[in-house]
């Protein structure tokens, strides 16, 4: 549910970029581009990233070093990911910690945007959902991965 609504972020964020490009061509005709579109696309690329991560964490999606992972044996290979899981984690929780401390930061200050006057903190407000779900989608993968290795079932590490 998270990535379909971070992929529909991305697409409301190209009509706009659209729109906005289509309305600079046709200057002469009294079109105009959106007004805070890099604002709107910036916002919108930063939450469709946030939200993303959870489910490209449980699909086990992320870029792996394949050329380590070719020529070890299964049971090393489960404890790499298990690592690498354990890496995810700990990244995971430390952007959402670092996105919190800024976000209250945002608030306090009452920073806006320049040209929709937003408030700055909306933004990071919305994405400390998908990070909470990465961090909840990383902790399951370590859990699963430690089944997997104490299973023997390598291939579901």
């Amino acid at each position: 549910m998270l990535a379909r609504t971070g992929g529909l972020a991305l697409l409301l964020v190209t009509v706009v970029a659209v729109l906005s490009i289509v309305g600079r061509l046709l200057i002469d005709i009294g079109l105009g581009p959106v007004p805070g579109d890099f604002e709107i696309v910036q916002a919108g690329c930063g939450f469709a990233v946030c939200a993303f991560l959870p489910l490209c964490q449980l699909r086990r999606g992320h870029v792996t070093v394949d050329i380590l992972y070719t020529g070890l044996a299964p049971g090393w290979s489960a404890w790499a990911s298990l690592a690498g899981n354990i890496l995810m984690t700990a990244a995971s929780a430390l952007l959402l910690w670092r996105l919190w401390v800024g976000m209250l930061e945002k608030f306090a200050n009452g920073e806006t945007t320049f040209i929709l006057g937003m408030p700055v903190w909306w933004m990071y407000s919305v994405c400390t959902i998908g990070l909470t779900a990465a961090v909840l989608a990383s902790a399951y993968t370590v859990w699963r991965s430690i089944n997997a290795i104490a299973s023997r079932q390598w291939a579901r590490a």
